[in-house]
C-alpha cells in the first residue's frame, strides 16, 4: 500500500460535539448541511469552499515566474533546459480543457521540481498557481501577463525526475476545469475490516470532476472508518461541493476491504 498523507479536516464549531457520536464523514455531512441551510444557492457563482471540505493550504501558495520564448522547436527546448529553465505553454481553457490563445514561456526548473517533489505529481496537477510572465528573468523588466493557472501536464525525465516541459491552463473565475482530483484515504485505524486483519484495496487514486475554478479541491477525503470486510466505496459516495460535476460513472468503485486469505493447503503428494 502506498504511503497515505493525513491532514486534519476543517469543520464548523459544532463538529467537536458531533464527533463524539458520528463518524468523520457523517460530521462533515452535517456541517455541509448546516452551511447549505444558511447558503442555499451553492450552485451559482460566486463560489466558495464549504466548511469541512479540503481547501488549498495557503502555505503552498507560490508565484511562478516566467519569461516568453520565441520557438517551440527541439533545439530551442534543449537550450532552455541547459540554462536551467523548463519550456512551458499557457493555454486558454475551452470546454474544461486546453484550447487556443497559447503563449510560449519558460519557467525555472528548480521551482517546478520543488513543487512537484513537495506536493506530489497528482497534487501539483490539481493546484492553482499565480503565473507572472515578465520580459526579463527573475521578475524583471515589463510585466506581460499575470494570470491564475492550473498545471495541466508535467513531463518528467524517466531517470532523474527533472521536469522537461509543463502545460498550464488559464483559470479565471469564470472557467470550468476538467481535473483528476487526487483521493486521500483517512480513518484506516478505525475501519472494522482493517482491524480484523483484512486488506485495503485501492482501485482509484484520482477521480475526474468538472470544477469551477474558484473551488478546485486540492484533494478529496475518503473516510474508511466504517468500512467492514467485503464492503466498498463508490464514486457516488464521495463528499464534494455540489457545484462539482462528476465526469465518470458514479457506480465505479474507488476502494474496498478484502478479507484475509485462507492458508494454502499443502498439495498431496
Amino acid at each position: 500500500m502506498a504511503m497515505l498523507l493525513r491532514r486534519p479536516i476543517q469543520t464548523l464549531a459544532i463538529l467537536p460535539l458531533l464527533g463524539r457520536h458520528l463518524s468523520a464523514a457523517a460530521a462533515v455531512e452535517a456541517a455541509t448541511a448546516e452551511y447549505h441551510h444558511h447558503h442555499p444557492d451553492l450552485l451559482s457563482p460566486p463560489f466558495d469552499y464549504l466548511p469541512g471540505h479540503p481547501r488549498p493550504d495557503a502555505k503552498h501558495d507560490e508565484l511562478i515566474l516566467a519569461v516568453p520564448r520565441a520557438s517551440s522547436g527541439r533545439h530551442a527546448a534543449a537550450k532552455e533546459r541547459k540554462a536551467g529553465r523548463v519550456p512551458a505553454i499557457v493555454f486558454e481553457q475551452e470546454n474544461g480543457q486546453e484550447g487556443g490563445n497559447k503563449r510560449l514561456v519558460s519557467v525555472q526548473s528548480k521551482q517546478i521540481r520543488k513543487l512537484v517533489d513537495h506536493l506530489g505529481r497528482s497534487f501539483f496537477l490539481s493546484r492553482l498557481f499565480r503565473l507572472q510572465v515578465w520580459s526579463e528573468h527573475a521578475g524583471q523588466g515589463e510585466l506581460i501577463e499575470s494570470v491564475r493557472v492550473l498545471p495541466r501536464k508535467v513531463h518528467l525525465h524517466a531517470g532523474t525526475d527533472e521536469p522537461l516541459n509543463v502545460t498550464f491552463m488559464r483559470a479565471p473565475s469564470s472557467a470550468l476545469l476538467k481535473i483528476d482530483v487526487p483521493l486521500m484515504f483517512i480513518g484506516e485505524d478505525a475501519s472494522p475490516g482493517l482491524r480484523k486483519g483484512a486488506y485495503f484495496n485501492t482501485i482509484k487514486r484520482t477521480v475526474k470532476y468538472l470544477c469551477p475554478a474558484d473551488i478546485v479541491p486540492p484533494y478529496i477525503e475518503v473516510d474508511l472508518s466504517e468500512l467492514d470486510v467485503g464492503q466498498k466505496l463508490l464514486m457516488r459516495d464521495l463528499k464534494v461541493h455540489p457545484a462539482l460535476k462528476l465526469l465518470q460513472s458514479p457506480e465505479q468503485p474507488i476502494c474496498s476491504i478484502i478479507g484475509s486469505r485462507a492458508p494454502d493447503q499443502k498439495k498431496s503428494k
